[in-house]
């Protein structure tokens, strides 16, 4: 019998290539620095970033709950979160790239995901952001960046998973727009 050759498994290290190839567009140094230390070749992340896709876009395919579950294990920790009246559950997930990050799924009830992003693990200590010039790429997170100039205005990304902050630097009032890919901070562009 002429035998199919059964797909390679999709887990962690798979799901840090897709992170890295949405990142690809701002800061393809950074991911190259990170692919080569991944041991992974560019057709690799190419690839990852296909199954990734039809994944997500399978008609029959799993929630997106379901489907970090099964890329990614169980979580490392499940938080119980209030957002509003409504109690939701963040699921951290450790990823070797950044060892003081943890990928969270918010999900709010019945299991629907609310967010999706990197995050700093609990515990772990953030950079000290003093004036906004002074944010480099892949130090930070949306989350981080918005407590430390307040306030900061949430705005539109360009793509499913990049966001964007207005924030003013408090030293010199210049205004700017920081932009985040799966909510770790890329670039800085005037405001």
């Amino acid at each position: 019998m002429g035998g199919m050759t059964a797909p390679t498994p999709f887990g962690p290290l798979e799901f840090q290539l897709v992170l890295l190839r949405r990142m690809a567009d701002h800061q393809p140094d950074l991911v190259e620095e990170a692919r080569q230390e991944l041991s992974a070749s560019l057709a690799d992340m190419r690839e990852a970033n296909r199954r990734w896709q039809a994944m997500v876009r399978a008609p029959r395919g799993r929630g997106s709950l379901r489907r970090y579950r099964s890329v990614l294990g169980e979580p490392e920790l499940t938080l119980k979160r209030r957002v509003g009246d409504v109690e939701c559950e963040a699921l951290l997930w450790p990823v070797p790239l950044w060892p003081d990050l943890r990928f969270e799924v918010m999900a709010g009830p019945g299991g629907a995901v609310w967010n999706e992003w990197l995050v700093r693990a609990p515990g772990a200590a953030g950079p000290e952001l003093t004036s906004v010039p002074s944010l480099r790429p892949w130090s930070c997170t949306v989350d981080e960046v918005a407590r430390a100039f307040p306030p900061a205005r949430p705005m539109e990304g360009s793509a499913p998973t990049r966001w964007a902050l207005a924030v003013t630097d408090p030293g010199s009032g210049q205004p700017y727009v920081a932009e985040f890919t799966w909510g770790l901070f890329q670039r800085l562009l005037p405001g």
